[in-house]
């Protein structure tokens, strides 16, 4: 049986991506029905220490995108990180949608083997790239929209896990 690298990377980013947005959309209904100010859920976060929900949705935009470009041997788009409404958060996904979906599909194909570097300096990371998708970027990426998920349901947002997986 042979391991597609597209099909376990491509067709996931863009599932859960389409869903964190649909829980963006809930999350703005949320706080127009309750009256909360959308500064109040961007900027939650579970604890002191970790991202806001703006940065989770950031982070897990470029895991994403990061990962996709890497694994077709192009050079990862660099996004500024600005986003301070909920519709800047979906344009974010919508444009790193867009990015991945141009992505050569033979490319990120033969990526298994290939050397991935994350970084340059003292924070590089070496990997093959079945190894970088699988144990690496996949795992980044599912905890910060996860992340996202869970900061939002712990403010009362009426989310479930139908929501998280969305359409596949």
């Amino acid at each position: 049986m042979t391991f597609s690298m597209y099909d376990a990377s491509v067709p996931v980013f863009k599932q859960i991506l389409t869903s964190l947005s649909a829980i963006i959309d809930k999350a703005e209904a949320h706080a127009t029905e309750k009256k909360i100010e959308p500064a109040a859920l961007l900027q939650a976060r579970l604890y002191p220490d970790m991202f806001p929900f703006q940065r989770q949705v950031q982070v897990a935009a470029d895991f994403a995108k990061g990962c996709c470009a890497r694994l077709a041997g192009v050079d990862v788009p660099r996004y500024e990180d600005t986003e301070q409404t909920f519709a800047d958060l979906k344009e974010r996904i919508a444009k790193t949608l867009e990015f991945i979906n141009g992505l050569p599909q033979d490319g990120i194909e033969a990526s298994a083997q290939r050397d991935i570097s994350t970084s340059s300096g003292a924070n590089a990371k070496q990997f093959k790239g079945q190894v970088y998708l699988v144990h690496y970027a996949l795992p980044h990426f599912y905890f910060h929209a996860t992340t996202a998920y869970a900061i939002l349901r712990h403010n009362g947002v009426e989310v479930g896990k139908k929501d998280f997986i969305g359409a596949f």
